[in-house]
């Protein structure tokens, strides 16, 4: 689907992990709307996939092989974007890895230490490094991707789901730290979705169980649905808004 709004003329779009599933979902739409976007993900030919596949739609796209955890292909990442068109208006961490499924009580330590690692801290770490980019240009916004499972009690995922609860405090607490700067920051809570990441636990009966019976629309969400209100927090239309987490879940129970 394309859309006619052009809400984001003139921005840059940097996005971690996005070249498949909700990352990509973003950028596309973000790229439909007038952005200027860099993909990027550890693996090189999915980056090469993804910038083939944008192009085709008319997107103004570059990819950069980044593993989220390394300081020097982050900088880069960071960089290239600044080569290419010229600074950094947006980003996105799409930051999410779990190698575990079970309970948290048998979780490995070192499964629960790449966990955080990963969608904790490098989360907090690509948003610490675009800020100094963000203030050259005047503002900015920045967006993290946390999940239902923060709200709802999801089985064999409670590690994960842990990680993702530390995400809405890095979301509060980066939000006060750079509003004067006009930087805003949100979080957007996904939903189950048809991704590769969740093809595994959904193999689990208990698993599949729980995302059946407790989500209302009684589906799963597909990536697009997750791209709509990610946009929405990026753009000006979201200008009133930041330390949020807005929840896109199906009517799964979020909230009293």
């Amino acid at each position: 689907m394309s859309h006619n709004c052009k809400r984001f003329v003139g921005k840059v779009a940097v996005l971690t992990g996005s070249t498949d599933g909700i990352g990509l979902a973003i950028a596309r739409r973000l790229g439909q709307e007038g952005a200027k976007v860099v993909v990027s993900s550890r693996n090189i030919e999915n980056v090469n996939r993804a910038v083939e596949e944008l192009r085709k739609e008319n997107i103004e796209v570059i990819g950069v092989k980044c593993h989220v955890s390394n300081k020097e292909e982050r900088a880069n990442l960071l960089q290239e974007a600044i080569n290419n068109f010229g600074g950094i208006d947006l980003i996105v961490a799409a930051v999410g890895v779990n190698p575990f499924i079970g309970y948290i009580t048998e979780c490995p330590e070192s499964a629960f230490d790449k966990i955080f690692q990963v969608n904790v801290k490098d989360s907090f770490l690509i948003a610490k490094e675009v800020i100094p980019h963000m203030k050259k240009r005047g503002g900015g916004s920045i967006l993290f991707l946390s999940s239902i499972a923060v709200y709802k009690d999801t089985p064999l995922i409670g590690a994960y789901s842990s990680s993702k609860t530390a995400i809405l405090g890095l979301t509060k607490a980066f939000s006060r730290a750079v509003v004067a700067d006009n930087i805003r920051v949100n979080c957007l809570a996904a939903g189950i979705t048809d991704t590769k990441f969740i093809a595994r636990p959904m193999k689990v009966s208990e698993f599949y169980s729980a995302v059946k019976y407790d989500t209302p629309m009684k589906r799963i969400a597909q990536p697009d649905e997750m791209a709509g209100p990610a946009a929405f927090l990026l753009s000006d239309d979201a200008s009133f808004i930041t330390g949020e987490i807005v929840i896109a879940a199906g009517g799964t129970q979020s909230r009293l």
